[in-house]
Order: C-alpha cells, then structure tokens, then sequence
C-alpha cells in the first residue's frame, strides 16, 4: 500500500529538482500520512490519513473507555 490518504486521496507529486545552473532531475514530494484509529460504521479501524484531514477534523477519532476495576477486597 502506497502513501495515499483513504478520506482525501492525497498521493505523492513529481516535479524537479531544479540545480543554479538548471540541471533538472526529477524529485518526489510524500503525503505526511500517519496510521491513526478511526471510528466507522460503529466499527474502529486502523486507517492511512494526512495530517490535514485529521486536524481539519475529517475523521472521527474513537473515545477512550477506561477499563472497569473490580473490588476483589
């Protein structure tokens, strides 16, 4: 699996890479992509976002439930 985002679709870009004396050679720009929880479908899955749908708050993050103690006392 490539770095694409799954709620945007944003993938890698190519261009060049341009020297002082305009020698070109081509260059590849990288999505920042990271792996976070998502909540979908009532489901939590694991999924590949950038960065600026997770901070535009495109994805739903799942809410942390503590686990219950018993009083074994």
């Amino acid at each position: 699996m490539g770095k694409v985002c799954t709620i945007c679709g944003k993938g890698r870009q190519v261009g060049n890479n341009v020297s002082h004396a305009h020698n070109k050679s081509k260059k590849v720009w990288k999505p920042n992509v990271q792996k976070i929880r998502t909540l979908q479908n009532g489901a939590v899955k694991k999924v590949y976002v950038c960065t600026r749908c997770i901070r535009s708050g495109h994805v739903q993050k799942p809410t942390h439930t503590p686990k219950q103690v018993t009083a074994s006392q």
